[in-house]
């Protein structure tokens, strides 16, 4: 997946991510957390996103978003 589209993908996970587990942050962060998100999804699953294209990597960047989102949670309930 070329790097444009992977930062495109990632931005608009992180954005989904963030509301789907109701956090209030600015539209920055959300997209820089799903870019991350992005990149954490498809190193873990690099597989899965050449055999199932981009809807796969759209699914594997939520889903590493959410994972950064929760640990993201945690870190901030603990200062």
């Amino acid at each position: 997946m070329p790097v444009v589209l992977l930062i495109v993908v990632g931005a608009l996970a992180g954005v989904l991510a963030t509301r789907l587990m109701r956090m209030n942050t600015d539209l920055p962060t959300a997209m820089v957390i799903g870019v991350l998100g992005a990149v954490i999804g498809g190193l873990g699953f690099r597989f899965l996103m050449t055999s199932a294209g981009w809807i796969g990597g759209f699914v594997l960047a939520l889903l590493g978003s959410l994972a950064l989102l929760w640990l993201y949670q945690v870190w901030q309930g603990r200062r």
